[in-house]
């Protein structure tokens, strides 16, 4: 009796487990899912590009999930990284587009920008002498 009360409290347990992360990481299915590495040597990084480099179409909806390493300096509200987007024309903010990061992986639901072209990423939170080389480019297309 012990035996059966115990696995069905554990494998209710674990269902809602698995059922928890299922819905925290799955993305809407018009989502365009794209993931990043903010590192701790002051670089984004994509798996399997040497280059890292974003591309979406114009207002499609966008999954960001960024994963952040502390490099060697942090702000005061613990944010170890920034993420702005920036037209690359006229450097001009990108509304929406203005993200702190803390350590470890969080997710954004955003829209791209409507207005196709080349952007530019940059850090906003001084994170290391390198901070100046985080950078990544981000395209648009119609």
């Amino acid at each position: 009796m012990i035996k059966k009360t115990f696995w069905k409290r554990c494998s209710r347990g674990i269902l809602l487990v698995i059922c928890a992360s299922m819905t925290t990481s799955l993305a809407r299915a018009d989502e365009h899912v794209v993931e990043v590495l903010a590192d701790k040597d002051s670089r984004y990084k994509i798996a399997g590009e040497r280059t890292p480099e974003i591309v979406v179409k114009a207002g499609e909806p966008v999954l960001l999930r960024i994963t952040a390493r502390r490099g060697t300096t942090w702000n005061r509200d613990g944010s170890i990284h920034g993420f702005l987007l920036l037209r690359k024309k006229d450097r001009s903010k990108v509304p929406n587009w203005d993200l702190l990061l803390k350590p470890g992986t969080q997710e954004f639901h955003l829209t791209a920008p409507t207005e196709p072209g080349e952007y530019i990423v940059v850090c906003t939170v001084i994170c290391s002498e390198e901070h100046e080389g985080m950078h990544m480019k981000f395209v648009v297309t119609p």
